[in-house]
C-alpha cells in the first residue's frame, strides 16, 4: 500500500515536470518594505510607543532649554556617582547644566551611568542604532549599568532597512566595524526561563528625545 502511494506521488511529480505551466509564478518582492506607516499617525508617537513597550524610560523635550532642565533634574534625582560622557558635543552641551561627569576612559568599570548620542532611531521597532564610529565608541553603551541616550526627532527613521541605507549614505564605503541595534535594556531568560536584567549590557535604557524642529523654530 505504501509503495502504491509512493508511486502515485512520483507519477504526479513527473507529470507536472513534463507539462510545465504556461505562466510562471510571480517572483516574490524582496525589495519593498513590509512596514507601512499608518496614515495620519505621528512617527514620533509610533516610535515612543514601541520604545516604551520595551520597558524603557522616555523623556520628550520641546526645546533645548527644556531638555537641559529635564536631564539636570533626572541626574540629580538618580544621584549617580560616576557619569561618563565621551562625545565632545554632548559634553559641551551638559557642561553648563551643573552636572558632574567624567570624560576619561580610565576606570570605566566603576561608571554607573553612560550618556551617549546615537546614529538614528528606528520607528517600527522602537530601537536605537549606535556604531563604533561615534565618539562613545563600542564600550560606553555597554559597560555602565545605566545607558542614557540623547537624540532628536529628526533622527527617527521608519524601518531597519532605511536605517542601514542611512548608514551607507553617511559613511559610504567606510562603514563602521560595529553597527548595533539597541531595543530596550539588556535581558535574558536563558537560565530556567527566569528574566534577568543587565545580563549582557545595561540594566536600564533611558532616552531623552529633543524636538529639534521646535528647538530651532
Amino acid at each position: 500500500m505504501a509503495n502504491s502511494a509512493r508511486d502515485n506521488i512520483l507519477a504526479a511529480v513527473k507529470s507536472a515536470l513534463a507539462h510545465p505551466r504556461e505562466q510562471a509564478p510571480a517572483r516574490p518582492d524582496l525589495v519593498s518594505s513590509l512596514y507601512v506607516r499608518e496614515k495620519g499617525k505621528d512617527p514620533v508617537l509610533v516610535f515612543a510607543e514601541n520604545f516604551s513597550a520595551r520597558k524603557s524610560a522616555f523623556h520628550y523635550s520641546e526645546s533645548m532649554d527644556e531638555f537641559r532642565q529635564q536631564i539636570t533634574a533626572y541626574l540629580a534625582e538618580r544621584k549617580f556617582r560616576n557619569i561618563v560622557i565621551w562625545e565632545k558635543e554632548l559634553a559641551e552641551e551638559l557642561a553648563g547644566c551643573h552636572v558632574q561627569f567624567n570624560t576619561s576612559d580610565r576606570n570605566l568599570a566603576a561608571a554607573d551611568c553612560g550618556i551617549t548620542l546615537c546614529e538614528c532611531l528606528v520607528e517600527r521597532t522602537g530601537s536605537i542604532m549606535v556604531s563604533s564610529r561615534q565618539g562613545a565608541g563600542r564600550r560606553l553603551s555597554i559597560y555602565p549599568p545605566v545607558h542614557i541616550v540623547v537624540a532628536s526627532v529628526s533622527q527617527i527613521i521608519p524601518d531597519i532597512r532605511d536605517a542601514l541605507t542611512f548608514m551607507k549614505k553617511k559613511y559610504h564605503q567606510r562603514l563602521p566595524s560595529m553597527i548595533s541595534m539597541i531595543t530596550g535594556a539588556s535581558r535574558t531568560a536563558d537560565i530556567e526561563k527566569t528574566l534577568v536584567m543587565g545580563a549582557h549590557g545595561p540594566k536600564e535604557l533611558i532616552l531623552f528625545l529633543i524636538d529639534d524642529a521646535k528647538a530651532h523654530a
